[in-house]
């Protein structure tokens, strides 16, 4: 019996599983450490985050992005953009070094059980734990525009779904979204050898200007404070108190979740994109096909190409024909999209609103006791640095103290069925790293209960 299983090994994964290990939990941690970072981005993509804002967190805060670059001879600073496969490797080192070892193995199925909750793994492993924690990344909830769903994987495919771009050399290439894994995914294809254009709904592109400096004196950090996440007084608030967040009504929390921070270039991007990369802007799919009998820009046979119909704010129809289609449209924090979590347990959870989105206590624990989440689907709750692994650093040790005091009272429990009435339970402390919020037991909000209906 453990208490605590971490599904998943990317940031949120290992950055609970440090605050875990500090707190004298026995835990597992399952999952295939950074796989969604190493296995699932183009090589060549860069970290749009700014280093400082893309820590992994562990209880002494010593492990971080900074010092690893630095330890190495890497040059790190404000403005200055990271590749990804160096935040890949300092997220192995990080598990290597601040957190149990993580197992790669493939978890298939979480149930409810009488000790807490029963786990099975592709690999045939089955074990019991008091608490689990849920930080599966976004590759669960990758979207798809309805049109190109019905595609086979040779024709249309997800932005996640590709390390290498250069088996599209020289072939036609439809980017669907208007953010940076669209903007970026269409300029390292062009790179590549392959001609690709933009679509989206979009009127048009968005780009990030060039971060501020640091230093703007008293009155320009007054009135325009600069945060991990960007500048300005919002942007500071989704940053720096996700707690407050999830404070707000709920219709209120749910926009912010939903539109702040959207889709938008990087601006180191943008003199790379714009000479290289068509766009057709303001233009919905509302179908698509294959078409027999195409010639494909590489080989020497025929093949089938996809055709697109698009519809323009106006009502205007075209149709384009192209080699492939890459959704980089984006994740959405839908429960119904989490197929390892048990089906009855999944559609009796509360949410948030309207949403698919899992009600979360102010410790990340959701309406069934002693089930937590991390990541993406919390963003319905604490907001938009959820979206990020900035909001690691925020989650981590909160998480954890709930953890803690579910599992203490657990053992409680065990201890007394075990003596008849009058046993002790070993106990278990709340890490000091959880903040005064997270320690308080803030009330739960009531919630619906609704079941997904997709």
């Amino acid at each position: 019996m453990y208490d605590l299983v971490v599904v998943g090994a990317g940031p949120y994964g290992l950055s609970i599983a440090s605050h875990a290990a500090a707190a004298g939990l026995r835990l597992r941690v399952l999952g295939k450490p950074m796989a969604s970072w190493r296995d699932h981005m183009p090589r060549g993509m860069f970290l749009k985050s700014e280093p400082g804002a893309s820590a992994l967190s562990d209880p002494e805060s010593a492990h971080t992005l900074t010092a690893y670059c630095a330890d190495r001879g890497i040059e790190v600073g404000h403005g200055r953009p990271l590749p990804l496969d160096t935040f890949t490797e300092y997220g192995t080192w990080f598990g290597s070094r601040a957190a149990p070892p993580a197992e790669d193995l493939t978890v298939t199925r979480v149930a409810p059980h009488q000790s807490g909750f029963r786990i099975r793994t592709a690999e045939g492993e089955q074990l019991t734990t008091r608490a689990v924690a849920l930080a599966v990344g976004v590759l669960p909830f990758a979207h798809r525009p309805g049109p190109l769903r019905g595609l086979p994987a040779e024709l249309a495919s997800h932005s996640t779904h590709h390390r290498d771009l250069s088996r599209f050399r020289g072939q036609d290439v439809t980017v669907v979204g208007a953010g940076q894994a669209a903007l970026e995914t269409a300029a390292l294809l062009a790179e590549q050898g392959a001609e690709p254009r933009v679509v989206a709904r979009a009127p048009r592109l968005n780009w990030n200007t060039p971060p501020k400096p640091l230093d703007r004196g008293r009155l320009g950090s007054l009135l325009d404070p600069h945060s991990a996440l960007g500048t300005g007084w919002p942007t500071w608030v989704w940053s720096r108190h996700p707690g407050a967040v999830r404070r707000l009504p709920t219709a209120l929390r749910l926009h912010i979740a939903r539109n702040a921070l959207g889709p938008a270039g990087a601006w180191w991007l943008r003199e790379r994109f714009e000479p290289a990369v068509p766009t057709l802007l303001g233009h919905t799919i509302t179908a698509a096909d294959r078409t027999a009998g195409g010639i494909r820009r590489v080989g020497n046979g025929p093949g089938s190409r996809v055709r697109l119909w698009l519809r323009a704010a106006d009502g205007t129809a075209r149709t384009l024909e192209t080699d492939h289609v890459v959704a980089a449209t984006g994740f959405a924090p839908e429960l119904f999209r989490l197929g390892l979590l048990d089906s009855t347990l999944r559609e009796t959870l509360r949410r948030v609103g309207d949403s698919d989105g899992p009600w979360l206590g102010h410790d990340f624990e959701s309406s069934h006791p002693g089930l937590f989440f991390a990541g993406l689907l919390t963003a319905p709750s604490f907001g938009p640095a959820m979206r990020f692994v900035h909001g690691a650093g925020f989650t981590a040790p909160r998480l954890v103290a709930g953890v803690c005091r579910h599992v203490a009272a657990r053992r409680a429990a065990e201890a007394t069925r075990a003596t008849g009435g009058s046993g002790h339970s070993p106990r278990v402390a709340v890490p000091r790293s959880a903040t005064r919020e997270a320690a308080a037991g803030e009330a739960p909000a009531p919630g619906r209960e609704v079941k997904a209906s997709r």
